[in-house]
C-alpha cells in the first residue's frame, strides 16, 4: 500500500470486488498498478432450506456504498485526493441471480447464490426437453446443464415466486447477475439507471449465445425466459454510466468483469495457453484460448475469458470449476468450531504435516468440474483413533489441491501441452501451507504475485483503459511487471501420484448419496437419524452427508 506521505499525482482508479462472503473497495495508481486504499465489509449468507443459499441484495448494495465510503474516508486522512479518481470498475460473484421491480427499485425475491442446490429437479425437467442426443445448449453456452448457472435459477423463480411472476406480467420486472444489479442502482436505478451487463457474466447466465455474442433465442424459448426482462450486453471495457451519489458521485462505472476474468486479466494471462487459478469460496482455474471457443472433452467449461473494448477482439477461456474451496475452511469455523479463525488452520497443519490418511471431500455443493454430479454429498474418510483436528485441517487444505490437480490434468488433455507452472491468486494463497500442497500435489511450481489483489487490479485495468478514460495501457509494453514468490515441489512424483489416486477412491465414495426421489435436496429419512447426516462405520470411517446449509449454525 503507498504510503500516506506520498500523495499519487498519477490518476487513479477504484474497483468494487463484490464476492460470496465479502465485499472491497479498493484504489489503485493507473501506472504503477500500486494498490494506495481499501475497504472491507463482510456479508450474511441466509439458508432458508437445506441446500438453499442466498443472499439479500439490498445489504450487497448498502456493502458496496459502505466500502466505497470508507475508502474515500482513508484516502483523504492519508492526504491523497479523491478527485483524483477517474473510473470504477465491478467485479463480482458470478451467476448468483437477483429480479428487482424496475419501478420501485425493490428486490421482488433474495439473490439465488451460485452455489445454490434448490434447482436440481428444474435441470431434471430440462434435460428431458433436450431432443435426442443434441447437445445445443452447451453448443451454444459453451455450459453443462447445471445448478450452478442462472437460466436455472430464474427458470425456478418463475415457477414458484408468484411476485415475480405477477411482475413480469406486467412488465415491471428486471433480471441480472449481480454486476446488472449494482451498476443499475449505482447509475441512478429507478432515475434511469443503467440495465447491462458484460460478455463475461452474460456467458454464465446459459442464455447467451457465446459464438454472436448475444442473447440467444432458441434458449430463451428452451428456458422460457422473455428477453424483455435481460440487460443489455456490452463490452468488459467501456463507459455503462455515471456514479450518481456519495463521494464518487460524477465518476464513471467504465469496466465490468466476471470475477475469475478479472483474475485472468489482473493476472495479465493476455497470451493463449497461459493460466491462472484462484482460491476463493471455490477454486476456478481459466487458461486462455485466445479468439477461439475450445470445447473441453474432460469436464471443463467454455466460457468468454474478456473483451477489452467494444472494438477490441473477443478471447476465450478454458476453465475448472470447484464449488468449494475457501468455503471449507469457513465450514470447520462456523460449524465444527474446529478453529475461531481462518488462520489457524495454517498453524493446525504445520504441527502435524501430513493428515495421516485421512481424506476430506467437500462435496457440499455436489461435485462441479470435472464430474458435474449433483448427488455428492461431503466425506471424511480414513480416520483412526490417532486422527486429531490437525489430521482433518490438513486433510481440509489438501482437498482443495486435490480438486485443483482435477481440473488441472483436464486442462492439459484438453489443450495438449501440460502446464509448466500454476499461477495462483485469492484469499487462500497466504496460506503457505497450503501453497507448498498445491506444488507438491501437481509437481510443478506454484507461482503467487506478492500483490494478491488480482481480481481487483483487474476490474481496476478494464476501467482505467476504457475509451473516453484512457489512464490505464494493457498493452503488453506498458504493463507493469509484478513480483512472484514461488513454490517448487518437495516430494517424489510417485509420492505425489499415491495420495491423489487415494483421494479419487474418495471422491467416488461421495457419489449417490441424494437419489432421483429426493430431487429438492430435502433430507433423507436416514441421514435424518443423525446429526448432519454422520455414519461412522466399523473401519473408523465417517461419511458425511454434509450440504450447502452446513455452512450455517442449525
Amino acid at each position: 500500500m503507498a504510503d500516506p506521505k506520498e500523495t499519487p499525482e498519477e490518476p487513479l482508479v477504484g474497483a468494487v470486488v463484490q464476492g460470496t462472503n465479502s465485499t472491497r473497495f479498493l484504489v489503485f495508481n493507473s501506472k504503477t498498478a500500486e494498490l494506495v486504499g481499501s475497504h472491507q465489509v463482510e456479508l450474511t449468507q441466509e439458508y432458508p432450506k437445506e441446500g438453499w443459499v442466498e443472499e439479500d441484495p439490498k445489504e450487497i448494495l448498502q456493502s458496496v456504498y459502505e466500502c466505497i465510503a470508507k475508502t474515500c474516508q482513508k484516502l483523504t486522512e492519508a492526504n491523497i485526493d479523491i478527485s483524483k479518481i477517474k473510473a470504477i470498475g465491478v467485479s463480482n460473484q458470478r451467476e448468483t441471480t437477483v429480479v428487482w421491480d424496475k419501478f420501485t427499485g425493490e428486490p421482488l425475491y433474495n439473490a439465488v447464490v451460485w452455489l445454490d442446490l434448490r434447482t436440481q429437479s428444474t435441470v431434471e425437467s430440462l434435460n428431458k426437453k433436450i431432443p435426442g442426443n443434441s447437445n445445443f445448449v452447451k453448443s451454444k453456452t459453451g455450459l453443462p446443464l447445471s445448478t450452478y448457472f442462472s437460466a436455472v435459477k430464474l427458470r425456478w423463480m418463475l415457477d414458484n415466486l408468484n411476485p415475480i411472476q405477477k411482475a413480469v406480467e406486467e412488465d415491471r420486472a428486471l433480471f441480472g447477475t449481480i454486476d446488472s444489479w449494482l451498476i443499475w442502482c449505482m447509475t441512478g436505478g429507478v432515475n434511469g439507471g443503467i440495465h447491462c451487463t458484460d460478455v463475461t457474466n452474460a456467458s454464465r447466465t446459459m442464455l447467451f449465445n457465446i459464438h454472436s455474442l448475444e442473447w440467444d433465442k432458441e434458449l430463451c424459448k428452451f428456458f422460457d425466459i422473455p428477453m424483455s426482462i435481460l440487460p443489455n450486453v456490452h463490452s468488459s471495457s467501456e463507459i455503462y454510466g455515471q456514479m450518481t451519489s456519495g463521494a464518487l458521485e460524477g465518476v464513471p462505472i467504465s469496466g465490468c468483469l466476471g470475477d475469475q476474468s478479472a483474475a485472468l486479466v489482473g493476472q495479465m494471462c493476455f497470451q493463449e495457453g497461459q493460466a491462472k487459478n484462484t482460491y476463493g469460496t471455490g477454486c476456478f482455474l481459466l487458461c486462455n484460448t485466445g479468439q477461439k471457443c475450445v470445447f473441453s472433452e474432460h469436464g471443463l467449461l467454455t466460457t468468454v475469458a474478456y473483451k477489452l473494448g467494444k472494438n477490441r477482439p473477443t478471447f476465450y477461456a478454458l476453465e475448472g470449476s470447484v464449488a468449494i474451496a475457501g468455503a471449507v475452511i469457513r465450514w470447520l469455523r462456523d460449524n465444527f468450531e474446529l478453529i475461531t479463525s481462518s488462520g489457524e488452520v495454517e498453524d493446525l497443519a504445520r504441527e502435524v504435516g501430513t493428515a495421516y490418511g485421512c481424506y476430506f471431500v467437500p462435496a457440499f455443493s455436489g461435485l462441479y468440474a470435472p464430474y458435474w454430479e449433483p448427488s455428492a454429498r461431503g466425506i471424511i474418510c480414513g480416520l483412526t483413533q490417532f486422527t486429531n483436528k490437525c489430521h482433518i485441517a490438513f486433510a481440509a487444505l489438501e482437498a482443495v489441491c486435490f480438486q485443483t490437480r482435477e481440473i488441472v490434468d483436464a486442462m492439459n488433455r484438453d489443450c495438449g501441452i501440460p502446464l509448466s507452472h500454476l499461477r495462483v491468486d485469492g484469499r487462500m494463497t497466504n496460506n503457505k501451507i497450503l501453497m507448498q500442497l498445491q506444488a507438491d500435489i501437481l509437481h510443478i511450481p506454484v507461482v503467487k504475485s506478492v500483490m494478491p489483489e488480482t481480481t481487483a487490479l483487474g476490474a481496476a485495468m478494464a476501467a482505467g483503459a476504457a475509451e473516453g478514460i484512457d489512464v490505464w495501457s494493457i498493452e503488453p509494453e506498458d504493463l507493469s511487471s509484478m513480483l512472484m514468490e514461488r513454490y517448487e515441489p518437495q516430494i517424489q512424483a510417485t509420492e505425489s501420484e499415491i495420495r491423489f489416486s487415494t483421494w479419487k477412491r474418495a471422491v467416488m465414495k461421495s457419489m449417490g448419496w441424494v437419489t432421483a426421489k429426493d430431487p429438492e435436496s430435502n433430507a433423507n429419512p436416514v441421514f435424518a437419524c443423525l446429526p448432519l447426516g454422520f455414519f461412522i462405520v466399523s473401519s473408523m470411517t465417517l461419511l458425511i452427508g454434509a450440504r450447502c446449509i452446513s455452512y450455517a449454525e442449525e
